[in-house]
């Protein structure tokens, strides 16, 4: 399969798990970089094989990206996507280490993905492992304090086996991200902070490809791929607008969803 039609594939089943639950919209808006990551970029031959890159998945509400991704990868079976948030299921609203293969670490609430995966790279880095890590943050999440706390420390301590992905999809929970702290100076903060950056279309999975396959950016710095995405992208409905943050996919739509998904429908 092409990153393309497994993007679509993951698209499809995010859709169909929303028929449960909110953030539908964030879900989708990291997709493109989850293939390019799971499909291209990370070594993960297996989610126990201690060798593996690891992947943490900051933005923890948009899990159902994270388990459709891991169903296409064979890590888990794609028939239990059917549970997703239902009762006693471990695929749950956020992401729970131990419950689910390739979950690598609980996760959810905000701006504390990046500070723990600075004390594993620096725990692998002690033990001279040489596998990477790759960390997924809203714009939005930015706002907290602890993202920039790890982010002086793991310029410091030249931690350049992370590469920190920022979905930015210009929309949080009650608004613009712009409105509230601009993304437009994103680059700027991080090379600020002794960061090396780069910036892309986070749809675009030529793009998102060859440039994972650059890092790190610079040895001895800490990587971040600013990723451009569309809240919703895929289904024209969603795209770029903030209820479906907070909706569930209506049944009677989740056919009609994924047919454009594939492209048979304008």
């Amino acid at each position: 399969m092409t990153l393309d039609s497994i993007a679509r594939e993951i698209r499809k089943d995010v859709v169909r798990m929303h028929r449960r639950g909110s953030n539908v919209g964030s879900a989708m808006s990291a997709v493109d970089i989850l293939t390019a990551l799971y499909f291209d970029r990370m070594h993960l031959p297996s989610p126990d094989d201690p060798a593996r890159d690891r992947f943490i998945l900051s933005k923890g509400h948009a899990a159902a990206a994270l388990y459709a991704t891991l169903a296409q990868k064979g890590f888990i079976d794609r028939s239990t996507l059917t549970q997703f948030l239902a009762d006693g299921s471990p695929l749950m609203g956020h992401p729970c280490a131990g419950l689910v293969p390739g979950v690598e670490l609980s996760t959810g609430s905000l701006g504390h993905g990046l500070a723990l995966t600075v004390g594993m790279a620096l725990a692998a880095a002690h033990d001279d492992e040489t596998h990477r890590f790759f960390v997924l943050m809203g714009d939005g999440e930015l706002q907290e304090g602890t993202v920039w706390e790890a982010a002086i420390q793991a310029a410091r301590l030249g931690l350049d086996s992370i590469t920190a992905v920022i979905d930015a999809n210009d929309l949080q929970g009650y608004g613009r991200v712009g409105e509230i702290q601009p993304v437009e100076t994103l680059a700027r903060r991080f090379d600020a902070f002794g960061w090396a950056t780069a910036e892309v279309d986070g749809h675009d999975l030529t793009q998102l490809s060859e440039t994972f396959a650059r890092t790190p950016f610079e040895p001895g710095k800490p990587s971040v791929l600013i990723a451009r995405t569309v809240l919703g992208k895929g289904v024209a409905e969603m795209e770029d607008r903030l209820g479906w943050h907070y909706f569930s996919v209506p049944e009677d739509k989740v056919d009609a969803f994924v047919s454009e998904i594939d492209g048979e429908t304008p």
